[in-house]
């Protein structure tokens, strides 16, 4: 009976450790999705476009797709690429993250670049040649570019993730990746799915409502969905802006270039002191938040020309285009 029983108290103790080890991994996997903030914004405020134009019902059959294949980019190819990097290369990441936050840079300054002057110079790196055919086609086409589109946006996310996941063992490492990975996935996609359907609901409530209250939120939603998809990409926008640059002045302090970096902790130091000391916190991350976004920007406005001067001819003449897809 003893032996039972300490055999039963092993089994308790093994149980409590993997609950641990369940709930460390969750925990890290949250604070380290929480970090890709900006770039998950980005990534649900790109994606809805890709259904555009598109019937009804064929469009949460397209976001789906698209999901998988996003699922498929983290968990088969980014996490063992990361999970590579970080126990066989780990000098790589910061160069990585660089470069991943110089293109959320581009992405950022060239959507305000297109907003201010009604150009897509720089863009033309990246879009995909949209030839007319069958709808199932076009819908084949739309959803393989947003797959190459997310398999961009989902590097720089598995990257930031990895960066900010505390030293550990290589399952802890891919538990905690994975984990992030299909979170995020499931927030954007499901986020995405709402957004592009809520004014299919707007448009029933309108039309179906018994009392005047639902019809009238169903006018609410019709008229105010192409106002909230103008913010979300406002939004996304800046937070591109804000994370590439981030990413850019961290990246900068870890290869031994910090004048920036410190520079932009004191302004907003002194900031934040001008402030109740209640506001103080929030103040002096907004102000830093600000710096970094406006170095983003700036940066982001070097690489347009760039991209396009640069980039797009070597792309083009790789792939035997006058444009590369994107």
């Amino acid at each position: 009976m003893s032996g039972l029983l300490a055999l039963l108290d092993d089994v308790a103790g093994i149980a409590k450790v993997a609950a641990a080890s369940v709930d460390d991994v969750a925990a890290q996997a949250a604070k380290a999705g929480a970090k890709a903030a900006g770039a998950v914004i980005d990534d649900a405020a790109v994606t809805p476009k890709y259904v555009h134009g598109f019937e009804a019902k064929r469009e949460l059959p397209i976001i789906w797709k698209i999901a998988k294949g996003s699922i498929k980019n983290k968990l088969l190819i980014l996490l063992p690429a990361a999970l590579l990097l970080a126990n066989f290369a780990p000098w790589a990441i910061a160069p990585l993250l660089m470069l991943g936050g110089a293109y959320l840079c581009f992405e950022g300054a060239e959507k305000i670049a297109h907003a201010i002057f009604h150009s897509e110079a720089g863009h033309e790196v990246f879009k995909e040649d949209e030839t007319e055919g069958d709808p199932a086609h076009l819908e084949e086409q739309k959803a393989a570019g947003a797959i190459k589109t997310d398999f961009i946006l989902s590097a720089e996310i598995m990257t930031i993730i990895l960066s900010n996941i505390p030293e550990s063992n290589f399952w802890m490492e891919a538990g905690t990746l994975a984990l992030a990975g299909i979170g995020i996935t499931v927030a954007v996609y499901g986020s995405v799915a709402l957004i592009v359907k809520m004014d299919d609901v707007g448009l029933y409530m309108t039309k179906n409502g018994r009392l005047g209250l639902t019809r009238g939120l169903g006018r609410g939603l019709v008229r105010g969905m192409p106002k909230f998809m103008k913010l979300l990409t406002i939004v996304g926008t800046a937070a591109m802006l804000w994370v590439g640059g981030s990413i850019i002045i961290h990246g900068l302090e870890e290869l031994g270039f910090g004048w920036l970096g410190h520079h932009i902790h004191d302004y907003a130091y002194a900031v934040g002191h001008m402030v109740p000391a209640a506001w103080e916190g929030a103040t002096e991350w907004i102000a830093k938040a600000a710096m970094d976004g406006v170095f983003g920007l700036a940066l982001g406005f070097v690489l347009i020309p760039v991209a396009s001067k640069v980039i797009a001819p070597i792309m083009g003449a790789i792939t035997g285009k006058s444009k590369a897809a994107h």
